[in-house]
């Protein structure tokens, strides 16, 4: 019988692989657009040819996309299957936000405590980065971008953690709540002193981290979570106390067509 010969992996698989591990582990994010094909085949030391079938190899998967005459792009696949239906999801059932809420609970404590164990210093200059760009836009009035700094300092924490798992999810979650994040930051912006809340919070996560401090990291993302459980709360009992005194009011005893009720910008 002839000899059975050993399997030699491909050079495009090997780089295939290389680059699926930077998309798992978060160095290359949804819409990243991969560098020039000159400039990334120099970078792993490979051939051109060799690169570019591993590109199709990744894009037959999903991973990357790759349009005409403007490069190759990482793909939201890993994110998108799950966010897109539970997006549809929350939208039907707003209960669920409870159930998002605990969960994400759970997963932020866990990964604040990896998070400050295992974190780098690269990881610690992004995580600095982003926590003084947080704290900073505090004192505007911009919520939405006050949300999306919320969000880049939660996802550099998960991302700390160093488990591919944990930083997608974290992801996922982040975006699913970003509405709720921005609706939060609205009602929080009448409640004095919340904002001085809220940057001690970030302040209490942030130290932990940096100080190598597990058990004080977990317990500050639970802190603060739970504040932002019981504030959201309240803001969406205040949203639906406004609307229902707005339909009252549309249905009430006023005049059809009075100038105070078509000024009114909810719709019964």
């Amino acid at each position: 019988m002839p000899h059975s010969k050993l399997s030699v992996p491909r050079i495009s698989d090997a780089i295939a692989e290389t680059l699926e591990r930077r998309i798992l582990e978060g160095s290359l994010k949804p819409g990243d657009k991969l560098p020039p094909e000159r400039e990334l085949a120099v970078e792993l030391g490979v051939s051109r040819p060799s690169l570019r079938e591993a590109i199709q190899k990744l894009a037959s998967k999903g991973m990357l996309q790759s349009r005409q005459g403007g490069g190759t792009f990482v793909t939201d696949r890993l994110n998108s299957t799950f966010f897109d239906p539970w997006r549809e999801m929350l939208g039907a059932h707003p209960n669920l936000r409870e159930d998002l809420l605990e969960f994400r609970r759970m997963l932020e404590g866990q990964t604040a405590e990896w998070a400050a164990e295992r974190r780098t210093d690269a990881d610690m200059l992004r995580l600095t980065q982003t926590f003084e760009q947080l704290q900073a836009v505090f004192d505007g009035a911009d919520r939405q971008r006050q949300a999306a700094c919320d969000m880049a300092f939660h996802q550099a924490i998960a991302e700390a953690a160093h488990n591919a798992l944990l930083g997608h999810l974290t992801s996922t979650m982040l975006r699913l709540m970003e509405e709720n994040i921005c609706l939060n930051l609205t009602e929080l912006g009448s409640v004095d002193r919340a904002f001085d809340l809220l940057k001690t919070q970030h302040a209490a996560l942030y130290a932990a981290i940096r100080d190598r401090k597990p058990a004080a990291a977990r317990a500050a993302a639970e802190v603060h979570i739970d504040f932002v459980h019981a504030s959201l709360a309240q803001s969406l009992r205040s949203a639906a106390r406004r609307e229902t005194a707005v339909r009252r009011l549309k249905g009430g005893d006023f005049a059809a067509g009075t100038s105070l009720a078509k000024s009114l910008p909810i719709d019964p």
